[in-house]
């Protein structure tokens, strides 16, 4: 009797096995592939599981064998080298194989929903627009091009009307004039290779153009860091090695850290290419997710542009793979199946036998490391693309100084002299919110989340206390409550009261607040962008959502009002992330013809990572660290992963991680803990970690194997929610 081995959406690490339907053939259960989409009972529930494969024998009893209730698909929606990766990834990230599975297909699919019919939209002419005389509705003159243009032709799509540049109203009121017509049609194969180009491309400087001929000279698997430092062309790169993969009639995969970044690189590549583009990203619908996945996987879509989850899309026919801005942390997920985008995007380069191109300014120490070792081939970009030098530092020591809301009287007077310049300013602090700490000057009160070991964070504008961290809110007091003093301190700043500030400072001045709170809106970010991009006088200030390849031609200034907070971290990689951050940061100043200025605020002006950013590029200062790291047996040098545990209580989580290391097989592995989490409360649950070490990737994952088959049989792993991040981003 034939046997349906099913990868389920469960927490188990196991497949399971099924009976295929009664009503079934042999012949039929022998055509399935596996990647199909199954409904199949498990428990009181039915779940859409993943086909594994189809075999003769099973260990378990067939009397207690269940039948599947339903084959849903005739053709594998995981398929091949994608369903392939997928099971790598699940293994390699130490995740139940079906939740992995899960993960890499659109919710409706997960849900069981049939895949969308894919249409095309075009236009034809009515009966009566057919009737109408050549050169009809002359005052009109767009009206009159697309009636003309009908006329020549049966139907246009869309891409016609914008090579034509045709928009949406002309259409609109020809159709309200009853003379053309939108109509659905099923959806035709796109030819990459014919006129994949809407405008030109740019010149390119010599650097530019060694990387496009090295990194095009070779269509196989290889993986490129192209390290260039911010403003110097690595768009146009990618743009120029993109027509290349469209012209070989392949597609590309494009993925970006955030999903404000995606309407610029969207609109940037609409302008150059003359093909169908899908992005992919968690503000679209269920609906618009799938319909894009779907473009990816018919071969419709040239160009695949999506942040972290994206890597995951069935690509018909993948050529090129490009990760920007590759060290961001966005790209590992820190919840669920934790997962690299980007580690998963060199192995998918690999399977699929095309190149990846890891870009950034800051390259993150693994990626550097391994370009410095010869495992990529490291392209740099060392001048910018516009022709403009680089900012210049200057670090204003602060200490002692009078400050207002965060900020000097010497940067206050910086920023008014780039004002009366009619120039923009960027202002750098990396903390949302009014204030991080509200405190009572009487007894010393502060206000604290209930749920969390972390402070309430004010944000007066809604006078809200909001935790950052597992979302709880309450209302600002009014009075102290425990000894009802009305003497409220804020401590510290945020986005919120530097904007304050700046418009007390600055009243005649524009002020852009750019933060998560300001930006929520559908379009509110594309909306300030624009508005800067015209040029006029304006301070921003914003979080790291600044930082990330955004291009202000006229900023000239850049101040960051506290350098300070990742020297002294916690997580092993805070030196990493801050130089990473204030590089990028700095790089929005002086990117076109006016030159450009950064300012730091520190109290530690004299500290040798401060210094060394500020006197050297950040491939000096990379390096430096890379010896610390070395020395100390840190990745890249070393290999981590964690095994947290949460629970009601810490007794619990902690006895947890204690079994398990006492029953853990000795071998080279290094075991540290059990230690409550840097949080050890978070959203009212208690929090600890096993960190374990290896010097080689093998025995890492045989032992975190090992602690994975003990968790589950443990009497307390049902009670305490466990999980393992396999190179984790982050040590909380």
């Amino acid at each position: 009797m034939p046997i349906l081995t099913l990868a389920m959406p469960t927490p188990l690490r196991r497949s399971f096995d099924y009976l295929p339907p009664v009503a079934m053939t042999d012949d039929a259960v022998a055509a399935l592939q596996p990647g199909v989409r199954i409904e199949a009972p498990f428990g009181n529930r039915k779940l859409i599981g993943i086909l594994l494969a189809t075999k003769d024998t099973t260990d378990i009893d067939e009397k207690k064998i269940k039948r599947v209730s339903n084959i849903l698909d005739s053709q594998p929606i995981l398929a091949g080298k994608l369903l392939s990766l997928s099971q790598w990834a699940a293994s390699y990230y130490q995740h139940p194989l079906g939740d992995a599975l899960a993960n890499a297909i659109p919710t409706l699919l997960r849900k069981g929903e049939q895949t969308i019919e894919l249409t095309e939209t075009r236009w034809q002419l009515t009966t009566e627009g057919k009737g109408l005389p050549e050169g009809a509705l002359k005052r009109a003159a767009k009206q009159a091009q697309l009636l003309a243009l009908l006329q020549q032709q049966d139907s246009l799509d869309r891409r016609q009307l914008d090579r034509a540049q045709i928009s949406q109203a002309s259409c609109k009121a020809l159709i309200e004039k009853g003379l053309i017509e939108r109509i659905e049609i099923a959806a035709t194969p796109y030819d990459h290779q014919q006129d994949c180009l809407k405008s030109a491309p740019l010149t390119l400087n010599a650097e530019q153009k060694n990387a496009v001929e090295t990194i095009k000279a070779n269509t196989g698997f290889q993986c490129y860091l192209l390290e260039g430092i911010t403003g110097s062309g690595k768009t146009e790169v990618y743009l120029q090695l993109i027509e290349q993969c469209l012209k070989r009639r392949q597609q590309a995969l494009v993925l970006i850290p955030e999903i404000g970044l995606t309407p610029q690189t969207l609109s940037r590549f609409q302008n150059r290419f003359n093909c169908p583009i899908v992005t992919l990203h968690s503000g679209l619908t269920d609906r618009e997710r799938l319909l894009a996945w779907q473009h990816a996987q018919s071969g419709e879509a040239g160009i695949i542009l999506g942040t972290r989850s994206a890597i995951f899309t069935a690509i018909a026919n993948l050529g090129l793979i490009i990760i920007d801005e590759e060290h961001d942390s966005s790209f590992k997920q820190q919840d669920g199946f934790r997962y690299s985008a980007r580690d998963i995007g060199i192995k998918r380069a690999a399977d699929e036998q095309c190149p990846i191109v890891l870009g950034s300014a800051t390259p993150s120490l693994e990626t550097l490391n391994n370009a410095l070792q010869g495992r990529y081939q490291h392209l740099q970009l060392k001048q910018r693309a516009t022709g403009a030098s680089a900012p210049t530092f200057e670090l204003l020591d602060i200490r002692h100084a009078p400050m207002e809301d965060g900020f000097s009287p010497a940067l206050i007077s910086a920023i008014g002299d780039e004002i009366k310049r009619g120039n923009q300013v960027l202002v750098f602090i990396n903390r949302r919110g009014f204030s991080p700490m509200l405190m009572c000057h009487d007894c010393g009160y502060v206000a604290q989340c209930h749920h969390c070991d972390a402070r309430m964070t004010v944000h007066f504008q809604q006078r809200m206390l909001r935790c950052h961290h597992c979302g709880a809110q309450a209302p600002l007091p009014h009075h102290c409550p425990e000894c009802n003093s009305t003497q409220l301190d804020f401590r510290g700043s945020g986005t919120e009261r530097s904007e304050q500030a700046l418009k007390r400072l600055f009243p005649s001045t524009d002020i852009k607040r750019i933060d998560r709170d300001t930006t929520s809106r559908k379009q509110a970010m594309q909306q300030m962008v624009a508005e800067v991009h015209e040029g006029q006088p304006c301070i921003l200030v914003g979080t790291q959502m600044l930082a990330k390849g955004h291009h202000f031609p006229d900023v000239t200034l850049v101040a960051v009002l506290d350098a300070d907070g990742g020297l002294f971290s916690a997580d092993f990689r805070g030196p990493e992330k801050m130089g990473q951050l204030l590089v990028q940061v700095a790089g929005r100043a002086g990117r076109e013809a006016k030159a450009g200025k950064v300012i730091i605020q520190t109290h530690q002006p004299e500290h040798p990572l401060i210094t060394s950013l500020v006197n050297d590029s950040y491939h000096q200062y990379a390096r430096a660290i890379l010896s610390e790291r070395q020395a100390s047996g840190l990745p890249p040098f070393g290999h981590l992963a964690l095994l947290r545990a949460e629970a009601s209580n810490l007794e619990q989580a902690e006895a947890l991680l204690q079994n398990l290391r006492d029953a853990a097989p000795p071998n080279s592995c290094q075991i540290f803990g059990p230690l409550p989490a840097p949080m050890t409360r978070k959203a009212g649950r208690f929090r600890a970690q096993l960190l374990v070490r290896s010097d080689q990737r093998k025995p890492l994952h045989q032992t975190l194997q090992q602690l994975c088959s003990l968790a589950e049989q443990h009497p307390l792993g049902n009670k305490v929610r466990w999980s393992i991040d396999v190179d984790p981003g982050d040590m909380f």
